[in-house]
């Protein structure tokens, strides 16, 4: 057991040395994700979460909403503890992960 355990530890350690190594080429979220160590269900989590929000974002849209603060709002206190507003937001945009939603929320950044 403490050599299966030695060798998942080395994995992991020559993984982050791997990235380390990598130059992703708009994949800026896929590479956040994996420096997180997201589960693929948290992954999913956070596509729901993306979902609901470009819903309720194009609810807003057709009833002539300026400011989108309310669903910047939703999306910090329902984004996973692993991942940080900022850095989420700006990874989504550059790899073009909900990015209508994305540049609304961005706006509430800046």
């Amino acid at each position: 057991m403490d050599e299966l355990k030695e060798r998942i530890e080395r994995l992991e350690y020559h993984q982050k040395l791997l990235l380390g190594m990598v130059q992703p080429v708009n994949k800026d979220f896929d590479l956040l994700i994996i420096k997180k160590g997201m589960t693929e269900r948290e992954v999913e989590e956070f596509s729901q979460l993306c979902e609901e929000l470009t819903d309720e974002m194009e609810k807003q849209k057709a009833e002539k909403f300026v400011f989108h603060f309310p669903l910047f709002k939703q999306f910090t206190s329902r984004l996973n503890g692993k991942l940080k507003p900022e850095e989420t937001i700006q990874a989504c945009l550059n790899q073009k992960v909900h990015p209508e939603l994305m540049k609304i929320l961005w706006l509430n950044i800046k």
